[in-house]
């Protein structure tokens, strides 16, 4: 029963240290941050996004927002309304664990979403797998048809990264590129711009 109180914490505290970082004169990121399906139905999810904002001072289109695939599927209908209106106040939205949830096609098109991430049960035996290979590039080519950008989740080996690169994935994430790191031992990297790889089609590293 905490999930509602976790899930709000979680998300000032991500506004507050992107802002921070800003403020300090690192480059801008997106943050992104997980939501659960019960802060989407039980909880005053518009309300606390537009308060959190505020608060923190961090602009809208610097915020991600990650809902399973799952979730929308279970409650399509209420899940556009709601997304529909985050996307009005400049939040990005992202459909996490794309191919696990039995997606409606037909809903797919209608929600207001940015970025599909791939799940990383598709990416972990690439290139050993050529269904998963298959499964991968059908991915990247719907969203791409419907004008998202794609994320691969679980890259773990530069053939990984290869792979995706040519089929013209534009961010990845994975410890290939890093550990999890706290926001102290990040720093270092954001400073150097390590978090994006320009000759990579600008895979995304952090």
């Amino acid at each position: 029963g905490l999930i509602l109180q976790v899930g709000k914490w979680v998300l000032q505290t991500a506004c507050d240290q992107a802002q921070a970082w800003r403020t300090e004169g690192m480059p801008p990121i997106q943050m992104s941050v997980n939501l659960s399906g019960q802060q989407i139905t039980r909880g005053d999810l518009l309300k606390i996004i537009t308060d959190t904002l505020a608060e923190s001072g961090l602009d809208a289109r610097n915020l991600e927002l990650e809902v399973t695939e799952g979730f929308i599927m279970q409650q399509p209908d209420e899940a556009i309304g709601l997304l529909n209106s985050l996307r009005e106040k400049g939040v990005s939205i992202a459909i996490d664990d794309f191919g696990t949830g039995y997606s409606s096609l037909s809903y797919l098109k209608q929600l207001p979403i940015h970025k599909l991430k791939i799940d990383r049960s598709f990416v972990c035996d690439i290139p050993a797998d050529p269904d998963d290979m298959a499964i991968t590039s059908a991915i990247v080519a719907l969203g791409h048809r419907l004008h998202m950008s794609i994320v691969a989740e679980g890259v773990e080996t530069e053939e990984q990264l290869a792979f995706l690169i040519s089929e013209g994935c534009e961010e990845a994430q994975g410890h290939l590129f890093s550990q999890p790191l706290s926001a102290q031992d990040i720093r270092p990297l954001l400073q150097r711009g390590y978090y994006t790889v320009p000759l990579l089609a600008s895979i995304t590293k952090v």
